[in-house]
């Protein structure tokens, strides 16, 4: 009896009751013949895919949208998705998917804590893992691969484009995502250590997780206003939080953009958001690349065939946007999804 089997097992019902109120109406799988996926072409490749819910952001739209297009029965997959933003959620479909003898479990982690148990579940199970999107932590000697973003370095491009505007007076909204996730401690970091750094001259006004929310960051920025706190930066760690931020700002009549009183900052490069640069109503965008799909396929291809992973962390290059700067077509080359925010 394989070491799948065995833990199928030992399996508690207690988990698959977790699976089913954690991920109840949020999967779906796909199942058929292998045909030009991942391997040989009589095998049928099992994945278990986690991942933050698609409505969190239009990043999150593009990045699920790219994964369902590739791991698909014509592709030699049978897929299963699973989405949430709560990591205890995401470990019980971990578990369930463990269970369920996936050969693969491709995770972009709500929360970069809390994984060792279930990567070592995984493992004695001869579940390979391959991280995408998100960095955890947890020991490399866990996971297969793991295709990310360099979050601090998303967040220190940043934070280095905002000092070369050579403001007197750095007075900022900080408005983070979901905290503990990879994205806001690397975007919040660069901005924390330049707080930090000089406190004369840069102060963080009001520092708050509006969870990738836009309408949670206009309410943050609207409470800002109400208590007539002074601020010409909106950092916001998303472009849909700096779209929130924006409304609150245009219904207090406050201007924003470029040469304008507040200095609006996102990151994702939705093309809708590139547009809002390019109009010179936003003034900075950060890339975070969520075309992650033809990677995790190399990977499972060198996988299926036996070869070593020697290079198990893939950063993707990206850069930040400047509203002086930026092209019609920069809009049209690196921004994501539709041109209007919904």
């Amino acid at each position: 009896m394989n070491g799948k089997k065995l833990f199928a097992i030992f399996t508690s019902t207690a988990l698959c009751a977790a699976m089913l109120a954690a991920c109840g109406n949020s999967d779906s799988s796909s199942g058929g013949t292998a045909s030009n996926g991942g391997g040989s072409s009589d095998k049928i490749i099992k994945v278990g895919i986690i991942n933050n819910d698609p409505n969190e952001s239009g990043y999150r739209t593009a990045n699920d949208k790219d994964l369902q297009a590739t791991f698909t029965k014509e592709n030699g997959y049978d897929a299963r998705f699973s989405y949430s933003l709560k990591n205890d959620e995401q470990i019980a479909a971990a578990q369930k998917y463990i269970q369920d003898e996936v050969d693969y479990l491709l995770l972009s982690a709500a929360d970069t804590a809390g994984w060792d148990s279930v990567l070592k579940e995984a493992q004695e199970a001869g579940v390979k893992v391959i991280l995408f999107d998100r960095t955890i932590d947890a020991d490399p000697s866990l996971y297969a691969a793991s295709i990310v973003s360099d979050m601090a370095k998303e967040g220190q491009t940043a934070v280095d484009w905002l000092k070369g505007q050579n403001l007197d007076k750095y007075k900022v909204i900080h408005i983070q995502g979901v905290m503990g996730s990879a994205a806001q401690k690397g975007r919040s970091g660069a901005l924390n250590d330049a707080a930090a750094a000089d406190p004369s001259k840069w102060e963080i006004v009001s520092q708050q997780t509006a969870e990738w929310s836009s309408e949670k960051a206009q309410q943050i920025v609207q409470a800002a206003i109400d208590q007539n706190k002074e601020f010409n930066v909106i950092y916001a760690e998303n472009d849909d939080m700096a779209k929130g931020a924006v409304a609150a700002l245009d219904n207090a009549n406050i201007s924003h953009g470029v040469g304008k009183d507040v200095i609006v900052m996102g990151f994702d490069c939705n093309k809708w958001a590139l547009k809002e640069l390019l109009n010179k109503n936003w003034n900075y965008d950060g890339q975070c690349n969520p075309f992650q799909s033809s990677y995790i396929v190399d990977i499972i291809k060198k996988l299926e065939a036996g070869e070593t992973i020697t290079e198990k962390t893939i950063i993707m290059e990206e850069k930040g946007f400047d509203a002086n700067t930026i092209t019609e077509e920069d809009v049209n080359t690196y921004g994501i999804g539709e041109e209007e925010a919904k």
